[in-house]
């Protein structure tokens, strides 16, 4: 019977605790992030490459993506500050949880990653993709494309969890998770399993 009515005060508990979390995660990367304008370049760049790629005149198509390259080079420049301004958080702030928040945690049972090196991560594959010179406008679209969707879906897991990130990108984007792992560069893609694996 005393279990019974522990269980509701310990679900509560719980669920507190992990909105304050939250909210301090929220905190965290919006102080970060408020220095720099990676959102309305990601922003720009998604609705830059849907009005590119739907362009019937090539040339008025390749004058888009003439105009989108210098976005993207500052979209590198940024994300690249934002993972060096975000590598000095405390290491007790930056570990992102593999499993649900209500699952314990102790050294034994470390299923987590650190939020530091994904961002670091992601600045090198976005600015890998940006820097390629070998594809088509179309195909570097679509990797970039890809770069963003998934740093924005590591930002969301860092401060929700990953089902709330996956969930937000499909409403979104109309994109799955798995689809947008697939998609990025075959670097990003190695490193990114290897970490939150």
């Amino acid at each position: 019977m005393d279990f019974l009515l522990f269980l509701p005060l310990a679900l509560v508990a719980l669920w507190i605790l992990r909105a304050r979390q939250q909210q301090r995660r929220i905190a965290i990367l919006a102080r970060y992030l408020q220095g720099h304008d990676i959102e309305k370049n990601i922003e720009t760049l998604s609705q830059g490459y849907s009005r590119a790629l739907g362009e019937s005149d090539p040339a008025r198509s390749e004058q888009v993506w003439g105009v989108l390259r210098g976005t993207e080079e500052v979209l590198c420049r940024q994300v690249h500050a934002l993972a060096e301004d975000f590598a000095g958080v405390a290491p007790t702030a930056t570990r992102v949880s593999k499993f649900p928040y209500w699952l314990p945690l102790s050294p034994a049972f470390d299923r987590s990653f650190d939020m530091r090196e994904a961002l670091r991560m992601h600045a090198r594959g976005i600015c890998r993709a940006v820097e390629e010179q070998g594809a088509s406008a179309k195909d570097r679209a679509f990797v970039i494309l890809a770069e963003m969707l998934l740093l924005q879906h590591t930002c969301d897991w860092y401060c929700r969890s990953k089902s709330v990130a996956s969930a937000r990108m499909l409403a979104s984007h109309s994109t799955p998770y798995e689809q947008v792992v697939g998609a990025v560069s075959p670097q990003t893609r190695q490193a990114y399993l290897g970490l939150v694996a």
